[in-house]
């Protein structure tokens, strides 16, 4: 199997897909705009070549670089970069390399575009807010008609975006004024706001939709608030998955028509009831990624359930099956993060000496990364949500 990967080398951790894929036999072949010498030792056991471009953001250089591969090692079978940033461009070279195993840029398209999730969720009768596609020359007044029907507070946000950048919340008629006049030439929607907890469904999908693996996150209730406002962010990984939660996430896979994937799927858990949407407690969806969640989240899923998703992936990829059996071993793993710019009440000695060896990971998030999960973090792993709580007050509590 020739698998090219792209961006193997950011995130840093991301050398794990291709270790995994390179131990199962493939021959993977890198393409990054990191110069070889840069790329961690890792990564450099696990390629058999690696493809330096001066700009990913170059189609013509990355085409480059494929047909190069293609060239020299024969027909390209895989081709992914498991990055939301690329998505849409390994969807194009997929299309323009005949490769059949992922999504063409057609469907990644509609995939992606959060006003074309809406009748796919409608389709597998998961719940989502009302919406109103914004885009250039749009018709205003149907947008403040929206605005009357839903009521304020809205949401606004990029259709097609990564993170939290370009969201905001609009609280009345003048904000959605200010909005409609400073709008740029990128369509957006705007959404009822909808209260509650923002957890997620991620799951590696078979080639007949079914999940190979499964996992449920407890997020903050706004990324969007936490850049703003430049908060210190904690999430973490839940043992079990909420059987109410998982029928959704399985169903939504299905309307999808998602195949051969990792999927990380965000749904509101409702503060309160609403009408249309349900009862508080229920699962509202928000989006669909399809592709891993981001930062060092899946080392928080390798914590939490004492796995390996980057073996399952790559079991996936190569033989559509799951090799690597269930650990009977899960709890909770959280991730803590705190910002250059506070002073905290805690050193990191004393975090250490507090938590010991229940710290599983630690670090500096990329400078990229920063904005959405701060500049240093902490990984630890524990067996109920009280104790996640306390060790996030015990980081996060300021001097």
């Amino acid at each position: 199997m020739n698998f090219v990967f792209i961006s193997p080398q950011f995130p840093e951790t991301y050398w794990n897909w291709c270790d995994r894929l390179q131990r199962n036999g493939a021959n993977v072949l890198g393409i990054g705009d990191t110069p070889y010498d840069g790329i961690p030792e890792q990564l450099k056991r696990a390629l058999t070549e690696y493809y330096w471009v001066p700009s990913l953001e170059d189609y013509d250089q990355v085409f480059r670089a494929v047909a190069f591969f293609s060239f020299k090692y024969g027909k390209i079978d895989w081709l992914e970069s498991n990055n939301e940033h690329w998505l849409g461009q390994d969807a194009r070279l997929r299309d323009d390399f005949h490769i059949t195993t992922g999504a063409g840029a057609v469907q990644m398209a509609a995939w992606r575009s959060k006003a074309r999730m809406k009748p796919l969720y409608a389709a597998g009768k998961v719940p989502t807010a009302r919406q109103i596609r914004v885009a250039d020359g749009a018709d205003t007044a149907s947008v403040r008609a929206f605005a009357l029907e839903v009521g304020y507070p809205l949401f606004a946000k990029p259709e097609v975006g990564v993170g939290s950048g370009g969201a905001s919340k609009i609280d009345d008629a003048a904000a959605l004024e200010a909005l409609l006049a400073e709008r740029g030439d990128a369509p957006y929607v705007l959404e009822e706001y909808v209260t509650g907890d923002i957890c997620s469904y991620d799951a590696i999908i078979d080639s007949r939709g079914e999940p190979l693996f499964e996992n449920q996150e407890e997020f903050p209730p706004s990324m969007e608030e936490i850049v703003r406002l430049k908060l210190d962010v904690s999430y973490f990984s839940c043992p079990t998955v909420d059987p109410r939660l998982r029928k959704l996430g399985r169903a939504a896979v299905k309307a999808f028509g998602i195949t051969s994937r990792f999927v990380h799927m965000e749904f509101f858990r409702l503060a309160e009831a609403k009408p249309g949407l349900g009862a508080a407690g229920d699962y509202v969806g928000l989006e669909v990624n399809v592709r891993p969640p981001g930062g060092f989240t899946p080392d928080i899923m390798n914590f939490a359930h004492a796995t390996d998703v980057y073996q399952i992936w790559a079991d996936m990829i190569c033989f559509d099956e799951r090799r690597l059996p269930d650990s009977g071993d899960a709890g909770f793993c959280v991730y803590a993060s705190r910002r250059d710019i506070y002073a905290y009440k805690r050193s990191d000695g004393e975090i250490r000496s507090a938590y010991g060896t229940a710290i599983r990971m630690s670090g500096r998030m990329a400078d990229a990364l920063s904005d959405d999960l701060g500049n240093s973090f902490y990984m630890a792993r524990f067996s109920t949500e009280a104790e996640v709580d306390g060790f996030v007050a015990f980081v996060q509590t300021r001097a």
